[in-house]
This record gives C-alpha cells, sequence and structure tokens, in this order.
C-alpha cells in the first residue's frame, strides 16, 4: 500500500478555508500585536471579538470609573505573559479581574481566558486569545 505524504494526498482538495488576515478584516479577530509587542511578545497576537467587547472595552460607566481599553488590553496581555512565563505548551489558560458593572455597581469580577499559539496563514507563530469555550 502506498503511504500518502502531502495534506493534498491525504485529504483532496482544499473546499474552503478561512484565513486569519480575513477574520482580522472582518472583526472577527481583533489585532493587539502593537501592545503585545510592548510586552515584550515576538509573536503576532490577536483577540476574539467577544473577548474585546465584553472585556476589553469598557462601557461608559466603566469609563466614568477610569477604565480605558488600553488599560484593560494591557491587563489581559499582561496577565497572559506572567502565566506563559510559567507554563510550557501552545495552550494558557489564565485568570484576571476585571472591574464590570453589575445592577449599576461595579464589582470585580474573575475572568478566564485561554491563549492558544498556532501556526498562522503562513505557518508563523501566532497567538490568539479568546474566552476558554472558544476555538
Amino acid at each position: 500500500m502506498e503511504q500518502k505524504n502531502t495534506m493534498h494526498e491525504v485529504f483532496g482538495e482544499v473546499i474552503y478555508s478561512y484565513t486569519r488576515a480575513q477574520a482580522i478584516e472582518d472583526g472577527v479577530l481583533i489585532d493587539v500585536t502593537r501592545m503585545a509587542q510592548e510586552a515584550g511578545f515576538k509573536f503576532p497576537v490577536a483577540v476574539t471579538a467577544s473577548v474585546w467587547h465584553e472585556y476589553i472595552i469598557p462601557n461608559d460607566e466603566l469609563v466614568s470609573l477610569g477604565q480605558s481599553y488600553e488599560g484593560r488590553l494591557w491587563d489581559v496581555i499582561f496577565m497572559l505573559k506572567h502565566y506563559a512565563a510559567r507554563k510550557q505548551g501552545d495552550i494558557v489558560n489564565y485568570k484576571l479581574y476585571f472591574v464590570m458593572m453589575h445592577n449599576g455597581k461595579p464589582v470585580e469580577e474573575v475572568v478566564e481566558l485561554k491563549a492558544v499559539c498556532g501556526p498562522g496563514d503562513d505557518a508563523e507563530p501566532v497567538i490568539t486569545i479568546m474566552k476558554p469555550e472558544e476555538d
């Protein structure tokens, strides 16, 4: 029996692909590489739209309390760097605190995130930060 060596030989023609670049262009992922580089990351970093809108972008009430997307994004990236330094592997689950509004009051809430380092569009390493249930 002949051994199949390439992805094409094993799986056949690609029917459809959705690239990371397309996901960023569509707003499914938000590129945060610039701030991640400031924190010392060498690979491109993106967050999912749900992380961006639910945790990073503060509502007007949170802004009035001094919260900013820059500060909240820095917390996401900094805590990832902290946890990643202590763990080996391509997936890092980590927790951090966010000030969130509940019933009109600010409350500190523990949020769990997941960062995955995997291949980008050209097989280069990239990092994606997401909620634990996201892929």
